[in-house]
């Protein structure tokens, strides 16, 4: 196992950089402990697969280093790092049986026969793969491959970090929560260092200790589940993590005080904000609003049925604000008013909360 530092790491695939905008991996630093579960969380095409590539050497940065313990790996081979990597897709030996795929990366490395049986058996009932370990592996399904690849990763004890790159992809979605929370299971055993690739804020959220959320190639926010919902440090955290994502409506700020459409909107961190008109906004989850008497004035425009609850579109000066309604609980028809959570309402500039980034 290792901790994992990033130092000023930047990555071009133009040999010959010039500016800011050819770079596919924009400046970061980041501290990963020994141990931890981490995801790296995104869109399609932010940098994560390129950051895992970095760090599992596969590519070497254009700038910056990476450390495993102190020490500086940034242009060692792969097989030097000493890592193990899970790919989208199923990487496996479709002529040897299940049980052969499981061992070959311990029988590779010397280890005795007696010690693979218990890691692969080990590993199996884990995965659930006790059943089928004299199958070929050419005769199953795409899940049950996938699930191949995934002990493969996981058979080794020996490895500084196991890297996952999106690889719940090809499973049927309703074994998705069940290996999540085997590999959750798994890491809370043997405690070795995780990173999790993915764009499923479910997938991150349940697995992960720390989550990475990564946008345009920025490392945007890090931190815990918790964190990131109740505190998104910038409008896109808000939008890509919650179902639905965060309100988020054009403000003004004077004095201290915030006011959207021509109504005073209590925030926490408004008095604050020391700028001169930048782009200002109003952010707050639809977990945090409620109907009120008095408040923000607004059309009710859809109501959808969600479960437990139901999510209701209001408008309001051409912003849309949705909240989440208690299934059983009273809607309002047409007009009413809406209040929003003090404690749970933030003012961004530009996209950053006001007093986190200038």
């Amino acid at each position: 196992m290792a901790k994992i530092t990033l130092q000023n790491l930047r990555h071009s695939y133009n040999p010959e950089p010039k500016g800011e905008e050819d770079y596919a991996l924009k400046r970061m630093s980041l501290d990963w402990a020994d141990g931890g579960a981490y995801a790296l969380l995104g869109p399609s095409g932010c940098g994560k697969t390129t950051l895992l590539n970095l760090i599992s050497g596969l590519l070497i940065p254009t700038e910056g280093q990476i450390l495993f313990d102190g020490r500086d790996i940034s242009n060692t081979t792969p097989e030097r790092r000493n890592i193990a990597q899970v790919f989208q897709f199923p990487v496996i030996y479709d002529t040897m049986t299940v049980y052969d795929n499981l061992a070959f990366p311990l029988r590779n490395r010397g280890m005795g026969e007696a010690e693979v049986d218990k890691r692969v058996r080990e590993i199996a009932e884990m995965l659930d793969l006790s059943r089928t370990l004299q199958n070929r592996a050419s005769g199953l399904t795409a899940d049950g491959k996938q699930k191949i690849s995934l002990g493969r990763g996981l058979v080794r004890s020996d490895v500084n970090v196991i890297m996952f790159d999106e690889p719940l992809t090809v499973i049927d979605p309703h074994l998705k929560w069940q290996l999540r929370s085997k590999l959750k299971e798994l890491h809370q055993r043997i405690r070795r260092t995780m990173i999790y690739v993915t764009h499923d804020q479910t997938e991150a959220l349940t697995f992960a200790d720390q989550v990475v959320v990564m946008n345009n190639g920025e490392v945007v926010q890090t931190g815990t589940p918790i964190d990131l919902f109740e505190r998104p440090m910038h409008t896109f955290v808000g939008h890509f993590i919650g179902s639905p994502g965060m309100n988020v409506m054009p403000c003004e700020v004077k004095g201290g005080q915030a006011t959207f459409a021509g109504h005073s909107v209590q925030t926490v961190n408004a008095r604050n904000y020391k700028g001169k008109g930048q782009k200002l906004e109003i952010g707050v989850r639809p977990e945090f609003v409620s109907f009120a008497k008095t408040g923000i004035p607004v059309d009710i425009v859809k109501v959808a049925d969600a479960g437990r609850y139901r999510i209701v579109e209001t408008r309001a000066a051409n912003s849309s604000i949705k909240l989440l309604v208690p299934d059983g609980d009273h809607i309002p028809v047409g007009k009413t008013h809406l209040a929003f959570d003090a404690t749970r309402t933030q003012i961004y500039e530009n996209g950053w909360m006001v007093g986190v980034r200038p």
